[in-house]
């Protein structure tokens, strides 16, 4: 009996290229469509940004001011789907209240696009920008308030700090949530996206793609990575402890969350201006545990690496 050959984890199989993103794990380089994911974060809003993933090139002004109002006409959901958010079980995991909505917004959508070598996606552009105010609900709806109602008039990172507190956030802080929207937009063929394609290709739904792919982005491994690290901050407390956290999870064999990447041999792109980012909020507000905390992991989790002639 000839045993078949697999590639774990996919690793090396080639399923397709994309054409939208491209990443230069050696170097630790991201591009959309060309373009550095440094100068976008810097530079581009996330409107621009979307237009750009969706158009291939940055919009002219004109094409800009239209698109965002597009986008920002489509904040608004249905009092069925309010409904459903408010009735959603309180001890659920947010991705999996996003995951649910995707297929209840379906119904309440004029255009169910079916996936065919023809069909435009693009005109699912409203789930962009009412997922933002799915989860500013859902959480209003934790802490026992009710709604805010989206502005027009801010940027879809501003407004969604604003729905989330009802108070408008400062340009520092609607720029800085824009930008981070810009660093989670797009990453290759990565696991959420391979579902996504894998769903479409039965010619399913554009909802059921990604309402799939809303289940991939949860792992840990994943999407999910991002709220792991903070549950590791806080579960370290302190500058001082995360040195003997680290050791004591090495000798464990756990992973250090945020520290390594599959994609790269360098760090991630993304972390340096993240990191940028968490320092100025961490001294605007006059509180830097949380980034004390992760540079401290990150000088001991890199010095234990060397010291063993491994990368980080």
């Amino acid at each position: 009996m000839v045993e078949a050959a697999f590639s774990k984890g996919l690793d090396g199989v080639v399923a397709d290229q994309s054409s939208i993103c491209e990443i230069d794990g050696e170097n630790g380089r991201l591009y959309y469509r060309g373009y550095s994911i440094e100068e976008l974060a810097e530079k581009a809003s996330f409107e621009e940004v979307t237009y750009l993933l969706l158009y291939d090139d940055l919009p002219t002004s004109d094409e800009l001011r239209r698109f965002s109002e597009r986008m920002r006409a489509g904040r608004r959901i249905p009092p069925e789907v309010m409904a459903m958010v408010r009735s959603f079980p309180r001890s659920a995991h947010p991705m999996e209240l996003l995951q649910s909505v995707i297929s209840y917004l379906s119904g309440y959508v004029q255009h169910r696009i079916t996936h065919s070598a023809t069909c435009n996606c693009r005109s699912t552009l409203h789930q962009v920008s009412q997922l933002a105010t799915v989860v500013a609900a859902w959480k209003r709806f934790q802490e026992g308030r009710e709604p805010v109602e989206p502005r027009d008039d801010l940027s879809h990172g501003a407004n969604f700090l604003y729905m989330l507190s009802g108070k408008e956030p400062s340009e520092a802080e609607g720029r800085i949530m824009d930008s981070c929207l810009v660093l989670h937009a797009e990453h290759g063929f990565n696991a959420s996206t391979f579902t996504a394609r894998v769903v479409a290709s039965t010619l399913s739904t554009c909802y059921c793609s990604i309402s799939a792919a809303m289940g991939a982005l949860y792992g840990s491994l994943h999407g999910g990575a991002n709220e792991r690290v903070m549950d590791m901050v806080e579960a370290i407390g302190s500058k001082e402890n995360a040195a003997r956290w680290v050791e004591q999870a090495l000798e464990r064999k756990e992973k250090i969350m945020g520290m390594g990447h599959r994609e790269y041999r360098t760090k991630d792109p993304r972390s340096y201006v993240m990191e940028r980012y968490l320092k100025e909020l961490s001294e605007r507000r006059n509180n830097t545990r949380s980034y004390d905390i992760l540079k401290e992991v990150e000088r001991v989790f890199g010095a234990k690496m060397e010291s063993k002639g491994k990368p980080v």
